[in-house]
Order: C-alpha cells, then structure tokens, then sequence
C-alpha cells in the first residue's frame, strides 16, 4: 500500500502512469456531478435527463479514486460538473483532497466553476487549499448571459467573482468563442479581466453532445480568428506561462494580464497531452475527444483495497490514444461529435 504521497512502506516512489507515446499522466480532471443550475446553449439541452442518483459515485468513493491516482504521480486535480458546487455535501470532498496538498503528493488541488455558488464558497475553498479557479463566463451583458445559460443569474456570478476576489483566489475567466453571440465582445472582455485581475482563455465550441448540427456549426468561431481580431487592439507577446491543461498563453502589453487559447480543432494539443478525465459515475476518458473508456466504479466497489482500482488505472492508461477525432468544418457542413455531453464527461 503506498501513502499520499504516492511511497510504499519502503518509501520507494510509485512507478508513474506513462502511456504508450511516453506522455507522463499528472493532471486528473473530475467530474463530481453531471447536473447543472445552468442549461447553456453550447454544452446541453434545456430539456436534460440527469444520470440516476444511484449510479453517481459518492464522496467516499471519490475520495478513494483520486487518492489512488495521486499515489500513482498525478500532481494536478481539478474538480468539474455539470457545476460542481451544486453537489451536496462538496465541500466534504474538498477538505480531504487538501490532505494531500499537506502531504506532498497533490500540487493543486483547483476547480472550475460557472460562479453561481461562489458567494457561498469561496472561502471555504481558500481554506480548503484551493488557490486557483476558472469561472465560466462567456459574456458581460446580462441579457445575453440569461440567453446562453438559459438559466443563470448574471448578477449572482459578478456577486461569486467579488467573493473569490475577496477570499484570495485567484480567477481565469474561460471564454468559449461564439460567432453571432459574443464576438462583438471580445475586446470588452480582455479590458474588464485586466482591471479586475484575472486572466482570460478563450475557448473553441466543443462538438460534445447533440444540441444540433446547425447550431453547432453556427457557432464555430476559429480562434485564430479570434486572436486575428485581438491584434487589431491588443498587443500579445507570447509568453512561458503553463498551467499544467491545454492553454497556450500571451502577456497583454496594455492590461498586464494574461490571455490564453484553447484550440482543440484548428491547432490540437494532443502531442503534449498529460491529462484523462473521471465522471460521476467512475469512467475513466483517456480522451476527450474519443469514446475508449474503462470502468473504475466495479474494482472499487468490489474490494475495499486499492490495489485492483490501481491495476485498473494502469490497463486504462495503456490504451490513451495520440489524439482526439474533432472535427467542424464549415465549408463541408460536416462536424464529428462525441455522443456523451460536455457536462457528462466533465468541463
């Protein structure tokens, strides 16, 4: 048995998890919950159907599995939904993944979040041993933001943001890029993140999960047109700074802030690739983008030992594929989709 640091009883290190192209696995992205307060247009129906609660893992359990990947050298978790602070009881999960921030084994312990419940939170996270969150917010006019989230409160977000301003986190905004809905906003947004103080990612539309073809299309907005636009304003130098996921960032002359890309369709970062994905129910995504997954729930469920859950993890990892098949094409009207929604797998 090895302890949270990931040593066995000899202090020897665990082997760590290496997939078939010699990437190292350090960074585990955790789906806590697949429902949602908000219903926005990008990610899931309005008219959703929510896993059986009897099927959802509990804190217990995914405790347990993130334990056993920080054993085996996974350095980064990040907690997700659906909206992960709507779980009940989440702050329990929490407070016991930051024992391993205590121990060594777990570097950053972090979540994303569409800020609704921040105002609740946010210093229960600090003391947790969270100090770094990415909000969801795709937009600053209120009634766009009820019309992508169909469900969201604008005011209650900006409340959330101040809260985790004030408890000492600190905020990158993630921006999914929306042709005909916020591309007039781009500017705005990287003007409003320097004078608060957070950093901004812009993100391209995701085919996950079947919200319509046509729409998806629509909104398709390649971010080097995004980055084209920013260049007419903003001055972006590259930059060094990494944060462990997908984001290739640039330093903003003019603000002092940061503005990062995430590309999965017109530059993908599959080659550099150290990440897999858990959900709610116990599947393990090697890929975001591929439907290979191995089930953990059965191994944890039939031993309270570890060790069948880490030989598990380990066969999963052994079949990590060298990249995601995402594919939208405007001028062929053709997209590839993965059937399961974002807030399935995890944002």
């Amino acid at each position: 048995m090895l302890d949270s640091a990931g040593l066995d009883s000899a202090g020897t290190p665990a082997a760590p998890l290496i997939d078939p192209f010699a990437r190292a696995i350090t960074y585990l992205r955790v789906s806590v919950t697949d429902r949602c307060d908000f219903r926005c247009a990008y990610c899931m129906s309005e008219d959703m159907t929510f896993l059986p609660k009897a099927e959802i893992l509990s804190l217990e359990e995914l405790d347990r599995l993130c334990s056993s990947f920080v054993r085996l050298g996974v350095r980064k978790l990040r907690i997700t939904g659906g909206e992960p602070l709507v779980r009940r009881d989440i702050m329990w999960l929490f407070d016991r993944l930051g024992r391993h921030l205590d121990g060594g084994g777990l570097e950053e312990l972090t979540l994303t979040t569409n800020g609704s419940q921040l105002s609740r939170y946010a210093d229960q996270l600090y003391k947790a041993g969270v100090r770094r969150i990415n909000v969801s917010l795709d937009t600053l006019d209120p009634d766009k933001f009820k019309t992508i989230t169909r469900w969201g409160k604008f005011d209650k977000v900006m409340q959330g943001l101040e809260a985790a301003k004030q408890a000492g986190l600190q905020v990158k905004i993630n921006a999914v890029a929306l042709k005909g809905v916020n591309d007039e906003e781009i500017h705005e947004l990287v003007a409003w993140c320097g004078r608060e103080g957070f950093d901004l990612t812009f993100i391209e539309v995701m085919p996950m999960g079947d919200i319509g073809p046509e729409l998806r299309l629509d909104q398709y907005w390649p971010l080097t047109e995004v980055r084209r636009e920013l260049a007419t304003r903003w001055t972006l130098d590259e930059s060094s700074h990494r944060t462990g996921g997908p984001a290739r960032y640039f330093s903003c002359r003019e603000t002092g802030g940061r503005i990062g890309f995430i590309t999965p369709l017109t530059h993908n970062f599959c080659e550099s690739c150290n990440r897999v994905r858990l959900t709610c129910t116990g599947t393990l995504f090697m890929c975001l983008g591929q439907e290979d997954a191995a089930d953990l729930r059965a191994p944890l469920r039939a031993s309270e030992a570890d060790e069948a859950v880490e030989q598990a993890i380990r066969e999963a990892i052994s079949r990590k594929p060298k990249g995601h098949d995402f594919i939208i094409d405007r001028e062929q009207g053709t997209h590839g989709v993965a059937a399961r929604h974002m807030s399935t797998t995890g944002g």
